[in-house]
């Protein structure tokens, strides 16, 4: 069912990977494209091969994926496509992960990666009300001198739409990437680490404390640790949180045990996201339908739209008037069948 109300909302996206991001369709033609024949070859059989048993096997599919991207033209496909996803669900800012340590790893050139992203951005940005942030990542688990390098060739080849810096992956230890994190913060990245995810609330502090996270992705451990809520309450420190993700990985057993609505009960400053969309099943505006059936009410769902909005960098006139539409979303639903 479709919710007029859910379609009006004006939205933000904070916490989205550009791969994870990418259709079905599209990884069947950039493998037929590139030749690379030992990836699943229909859309039933993609389909199934998103059918994660647990948070590793997740990963593993994701770096999988990511092989058929080898040119800037299959980055500005992917770009394009995704932001017009995006923009189709009144997505009106997004800050958007790509995962530019698997590409580096491959021998793909940073600068070859951004142009593909930048056209693909600028191309959307000027058919549709949307504006785009990017934001690099890293893979813990690639190590150290992969966050650098990483790091490295975001500053050096980045175009000024590169707003943050983050690290995601396996959720390996975050304290020995406090050097690296330092060095994008003086760069004037901001720091938007995992943690939480499938790790505990220590993961969540030494992203504070070791990366000076300024916003968690994920973060939904933190319930566990009363004084880690405390602190993210009294600081306003954002977490974005990604329902269907957390249950596609297993790292929730089901949507009725998700701290979702725990945690906007606790004062948390939560965000919507869908994180890797087509690969688990869902969009923005799916997560707002399953924050929904967790018995969030409209003015909830509001909330978390604004939250989005708070939490988000975007430019403080963006902000006035994104906050300015979701105040004048309609009151009331109609409920339509989707066609």
């Amino acid at each position: 069912m479709r919710s007029t109300f859910i379609d009006s909302l004006p939205k933000v996206e904070l916490h989205v990977h550009l791969e994870g991001s990418m259709q079905p369709a599209t990884l069947l033609q950039l493998a037929r494209k590139h030749g690379i024949a030992d990836l699943p070859g229909t859309l039933e059989e993609v389909r199934a091969w998103y059918g994660f048993r647990d948070f590793a096997h997740f990963i593993d599919v994701y770096r999988n994926a990511v092989r058929v991207l080898c040119d800037e033209d299959d980055f500005a496909l992917l770009a394009a496509e995704t932001l017009r996803a995006l923009a189709g669900q009144n997505v009106r800012y997004a800050e958007m992960n790509f995962s530019l340590s698997n590409h580096l790893k491959r021998g793909i050139p940073a600068e070859l990666v951004f142009a593909g992203l930048e056209r693909g951005r600028l191309e959307v940005e000027a058919e549709h009300d949307i504006t785009v942030r990017w934001v690099p990542d890293f893979s813990g688990d690639f190590g150290v001198e992969a966050g650098a390098a990483t790091l490295e060739a975001a500053l050096r080849h980045g175009p000024d739409s590169v707003l943050g810096f983050s690290v995601g992956g396996i959720e390996v230890d975050r304290a020995p990437f406090a050097g690296i994190f330092a060095r994008a913060r003086d760069a004037g990245l901001r720091s938007l680490p995992h943690a939480g995810e499938t790790g505990g609330p220590d993961s969540v502090w030494t992203a504070l404390r070791d990366l000076g996270a300024d916003r968690i992705g994920h973060g939904i451990a933190s319930l566990r640790d009363p004084d880690l809520v405390a602190h993210l309450r009294e600081h306003r420190i954002p977490l974005d949180v990604s329902p269907t993700s957390n249950l596609r990985t297993r790292v929730v057993a089901g949507l009725e045990e998700h701290p979702l609505p725990r945690m906007l009960d606790a004062g948390l400053l939560v965000t919507l996201n869908s994180d890797d969309p087509p690969m688990f099943g869902t969009d923005l505006t799916g997560e707002y339908h399953a924050a929904q059936r967790m018995g969030l009410d409209h003015a909830r769902l509001a909330g978390l739209a604004r939250n989005g909005v708070e939490a988000s960098f975007a430019e403080p006139e963006l902000k006035a008037r994104l906050l300015a539409e979701i105040d004048a979303a309609p009151a009331v639903d109609s409920q339509a069948s989707d066609r």
